[in-house]
């Protein structure tokens, strides 16, 4: 199967595009949906071909996913990608996350983002991205910041993180503050 990819530095970006996840989902057994979208267990296979059923693409809204992975071992770290992409706007929400805590704290996602930024401003067509972090989530909220996001709001118990509602912070990045 063939995937467009981006290359950084040090990782590879396997970019994941709505109809290449058709693809995986029509095409691939158990132990290749979990190569490539990195998951470990038959229970993640089973949440992402539900996600995968229920339809994860609607009138105006899409997706994008990079998926990280190690070029000399093949092995998925993390993803980055816009999960919620309003097609109609030329706005898409992004999100991000190394898998393990042995590729943290390495500049790993500061050269993922940087690719996805550049990738959603100019391959996307966006004007404007919006990620959200826990307010307690120092390494995302400087990462973000580096990157010129400016912070715009406070959502009170926002999501839902392992049976408690959590808070999170709103940032917005426009094409034109970008920071190289």
């Amino acid at each position: 199967m063939d995937f467009t990819e981006i290359n950084t530095n040090r990782l590879t970006l396997r970019v994941i595009t709505p109809a290449a996840y058709s693809d995986i989902f029509d095409n691939c057994d158990d132990k290749t949906i979990m190569n490539i979208l990195g998951i470990s267990s038959a229970d993640e296979v089973e949440k992402e071909r539900e996600k995968y059923a229920k339809g994860i693409t609607t009138y105006n809204r899409s997706f994008l996913h990079f998926y990280v992975v190690m070029p000399d071992t093949e092995k998925v770290i993390g993803w980055c990608g816009y999960h919620i992409w309003y097609t109609d706007h030329n706005r898409a929400e992004i999100g991000y996350k190394i898998f393990e805590n042995k590729y943290k704290r390495k500049g790993y996602m500061t050269e993922v983002l940087a690719a996805a930024l550049h990738y959603g401003f100019e391959e996307m067509n966006l004007y404007r991205i919006e990620a959200m972090a826990a307010p307690e989530n120092e390494p995302s909220l400087k990462l973000l910041e580096n990157f010129g996001f400016s912070k715009e709001g406070y959502l009170r118990e926002h999501y839902l993180a392992d049976g408690v509602m959590t808070d999170s912070v709103l940032y917005s990045l426009l094409r034109n503050e970008l920071k190289s």
